[in-house]
């Protein structure tokens, strides 16, 4: 085997870890605080290792054209890695079991609400940019036209279930800063956990595989650009699909406005327990 096959190999396999570690993050009611740090640190050592097998990458940033799949990944790659950083150095600054020697490094109550929020955004980057890659890895499946076809009716409709759950479970808000806390159900099962986050994570892996089709179309000859509509189609059916279920099967009700929250000031002990009893908790 060769050696370039072989890295391959290994970053396909840092990838799949990292997806599943993201994943288990994402689980916090399933998994509990002290694992939750420790999956957080082995993240973090396995976003430091795919950086280093990418260093190439980066040799090459400043070099060669820029088509417009390759501005995208770029941006995203980009992105990606300062959500991963940010998110990192935030729950390392609130640590009380992996690296408890670095809490406070930052302000506590500021840390907590920003690692809430960046956790979410470098959860849905992650899945823009596996998607992204998905069509070069399946370039050289050499799939019949009917077979795509079938394969992507059933991933549109996964899709718009992960854009639905994505929508119920609140995760908007937690996007735009909109709520201090996480509300999570302690009370659902653990395998239903991982479901839904395994649906969210595959609404923005299709997202992005479309995206990527579509930055792909873009740069072929024009006898070949009508291929670009289909992607398009595909992507806005899957959303079509999740509005309609978020209108069928809306969210509940009982998040707190941004305009309510207090980010100015640490929270009180007796403040985080009892919302702790609402299943409010802090990630």
């Amino acid at each position: 085997m060769s050696k370039a096959k072989t890295n391959r190999i290994i970053k396909r396999i840092v990838d799949a870890a990292m997806t599943v570690l993201l994943l288990c993050l994402m689980a916090y009611q399933v998994t509990g605080e002290m694992a939750h740090e420790w999956i957080g640190i082995s993240m973090t050592a396995l976003v430091i290792l795919h950086q280093i097998l990418n260093r190439k990458w980066y040799g090459a940033l400043f070099k060669g054209k820029y088509n417009p799949y390759r501005r995208v990944t770029t941006a995203l790659n980009l992105l990606l890695l300062c959500s991963f950083a940010l998110t990192a150095f935030c729950g390392m600054s609130m640590s009380s079991y992996a690296v408890p020697f670095l809490y406070g490094i930052a302000p506590v109550f500021f840390v907590r609400r920003v690692h809430l929020s960046i956790s979410h955004w470098a959860f849905v980057l992650m899945g823009l940019h596996l998607g992204m890659h998905i069509p070069a890895m399946t370039a050289g499946l050499r799939l019949k036209e009917r077979t795509k076809t079938i394969l992507t009716c059933i991933f549109t409709c996964i899709g718009g279930i992960g854009l639905w759950l994505f929508v119920r479970n609140g995760m908007p808000n937690y996007l735009l800063f909109r709520v201090p806390f996480a509300f999570l159900d302690y009370e659902k099962a653990g395998w239903l956990v991982f479901l839904e986050n395994l649906l969210m994570q595959s609404f923005w892996a299709f997202a992005g595989t479309q995206a990527g089709r579509i930055c792909r179309h873009a740069a072929q000859k024009k006898a070949a650009k009508k291929n670009l509509l289909l992607p398009a189609a595909a992507l806005a059916a899957s959303v079509l699909i999740g509005i309609a279920l978020t209108l069928l099967f809306p969210a509940a009700e009982g998040f707190a406005s941004f305009g309510n929250a207090d980010w100015s000031e640490p929270q009180a002990e007796s403040e985080e327990n009892a919302a702790s009893a609402d299943s409010c908790v802090e990630l």
